[in-house]
């Protein structure tokens, strides 16, 4: 039942994500069904969003964790490690295209210096090299930041930011899709406390971070047969220090399948006998909607006729 306020009316919940407004996150947001009609609140970080979700201040959080061309997103990845009780319960992509703005008035040629993330600047810098080949870059700490200061101050005379940064500020587009690859995509993920998880559809995502247990050769390799040993594949495998000292990492990993599904229960059991450590970050159903097969021997089916003729074996004693 939806949470009512002391004068009766239906308490609308809190959405957090990575501001401010008209930022690639809020079109994430926007591809939320349970955030329609709700409280969508920008903050400055990562780690500010979860949180916002740990005190109970916001019901979920939707952060960034992959770029098709700059690959995960640390901050998030780094947070995700270092909290407890939360769970992943759902993930979006968001394709990536920039277009170059500037104040009412303005016109390329008098472009000297251009205001945005430095993520955005690196995917838009062949463009920028061959049409502004004099420019100077102003790092800003997020392309809609660079879109707003534009109305604040002069110091930059255009911004590179998201095509929709139109529908919340008055600047003029200089020019549309400037991005180096037109098929950049983000990966936004919704973070909550961690409770009931999401149900299996067949087409599902399942995270965990996880933990060498010594530096030995054959070590990663013994992780990963977990998943290969049950026809279970990887969509991506990202290594982050773990900070203690030099040379020790954890892996981030994503891999096709549900909890539900046994073969991914059976590689997530074989993971924690084999590492002192195993975050598991959740299960959700994937954003391009593809299935989800175990190759081999390894369906539902299939575990459920081993374990019975196994106890049909044990029972014969």
């Amino acid at each position: 039942m939806p949470k009512k306020s002391s004068n009766g009316s239906v308490k609308k919940k809190v959405f957090a994500y990575l501001g401010p407004v008209g930022t690639f996150t809020e079109l994430a947001l926007a591809q939320v069904a349970e955030a329609k009609g709700q409280i969508w609140l920008p903050v400055s970080h990562v780690q500010e969003a979860i949180d916002l979700v740990l005190s109970k201040q916001a019901h979920r959080a939707i952060v960034p964790v992959e770029n098709s061309i700059e690959g995960g997103v640390s901050a998030t990845l780094d947070a995700l490690a270092a909290t407890e009780n939360i769970r992943i319960y759902g993930e979006y992509l968001v394709n990536v295209k920039f277009d170059l703005v500037a104040r009412p008035g303005t016109k390329i040629t008098d472009v000297r210096t251009v205001a945005t993330h430095p993520v955005a600047y690196a995917q838009t810098r062949k463009w920028l090299g061959e049409k502004l080949p004099n420019h100077h870059h102003l790092p800003t700490t997020s392309t809609a930041a660079a879109a707003a200061e534009l109305l604040e101050s002069d110091i930059a005379q255009a911004a590179v930011a998201a095509s929709t940064i139109t529908d919340h500020y008055k600047l003029k587009v200089l020019a549309k899709n400037i991005g180096d690859n037109k098929n950049a995509q983000t990966r936004f993920i919704q973070i909550g406390l961690a409770g009931s998880m999401a149900e299996r559809t067949g087409g599902d995502k399942t995270s965990v971070i996880v933990e060498l247990p010594i530096d030995r050769p054959g070590a990663l390799l013994e992780m990963l047969e977990q998943f290969a040993a049950r026809g279970v594949n990887l969509s991506r495998i990202e290594s982050r220090p773990i900070g203690d000292r030099l040379g020790r990492y954890r892996f981030n990993i994503d891999v096709q399948g549900h909890i539900d599904d046994d073969a991914v229960a059976e590689a997530l059991k074989g993971l924690h006998r084999f590492s002192p450590k195993v975050i598991y970050l959740g299960s959700y159903a994937r954003a391009d909607k593809e299935k989800s097969v175990h190759e081999g021997n390894n369906s539902n089916p299939e575990f459920a006729s081993a374990d019975a003729w196994l106890k049909k074996l044990k029972s014969a004693r």
